[in-house]
């Protein structure tokens, strides 16, 4: 089993719905997801798309980087400029892809229903591609 970081910066919406698409649609990979600065909590509108779509899971939660730190991702994967310029050291390489999206966070439903189908559209064949090179 492949293990994948998706970084973004409030780990609320955009990492969140990659987990739940990486973990949903790409066998052999597990996916975590994780914030530079965790907002602590998962966006309600990331949520309920989660749930129509029927691959939320309870587990999914806003992490602090230094809960995952220590895990030996194979790659990390950041969804947001500002994740990709602060990503932190980890304490072995780690191989990167940066893939952003727009934020959908203080906009409509379908800001996050574009946001979705953006990142399973975009991310998931690179982020097969980039796992199988490793």
């Amino acid at each position: 089993m492949k293990k994948v970081l998706v970084l973004c910066t409030g780990n609320s919406c955009r990492s969140i719905i990659a987990e739940a698409l990486i973990n949903t649609f790409l066998d052999g990979i597990e996916a975590q997801s994780s914030g530079v600065r965790a907002s602590g909590r998962v966006n309600p509108h990331a949520k309920a798309l989660l749930k129509e779509k029927g691959i939320w899971r309870e587990t999914y939660h806003s992490k602090v980087i230094e809960e995952v730190i220590d895990t030996e991702f194979d790659l990390i994967v950041t969804v947001c400029d500002h994740a990709q310029e602060t990503c932190p050291m980890f304490p072995k390489p780690i191989p990167r892809l940066h893939v952003s999206f727009p934020d959908p966070d203080g906009k409509g439903e379908e800001a996050f229903e574009a946001c979705y189908e953006a990142i399973k559209k975009e991310l998931l064949l690179q982020v097969r591609a980039h796992v199988k090179m490793v």
